[in-house]
């Protein structure tokens, strides 16, 4: 089995940073747990990259320990994180804004 390569866009490696901050405001060393995890399963892609369903024109996989999602698409061997957005947000807005991103890329 080949293992695929995995890259962070910049605006996903925003969110994570926005999750770690928001996780940070509730408990302090919560936000570097929420930086951890969500590493973690990006990192799994390495493995399960392209299993997932896809949503608004990108696979979404759910992270383990925190309500977020991570859109990726694959591309060339090369899996690219697009966006960790959290589950909670209006679905409207999850919409909107990752075809946003599609379209940047």
């Amino acid at each position: 089995m080949n293992s695929m390569e995995v890259r962070v866009l910049v605006a996903a490696e925003i969110d994570l940073k926005m999750g770690k901050y928001f996780y940070n405001d509730i408990e302090l060393g919560v936000g570097n747990y929420f930086w951890d995890s969500l590493l973690s399963d990006i990192e799994s892609l390495v493995i399960y990259s392209g299993i997932h369903k896809k949503e608004f024109g990108l696979h979404r996989m759910l992270a383990k320990r925190f309500p977020y999602f991570i859109y990726y698409f694959v591309k060339d061997d090369i899996s690219f994180v697009a966006a960790v957005l959290p589950m909670r947000k209006n679905p409207k807005w999850i919409e909107i804004e990752l075809t946003e991103r599609r379209g940047s890329n």
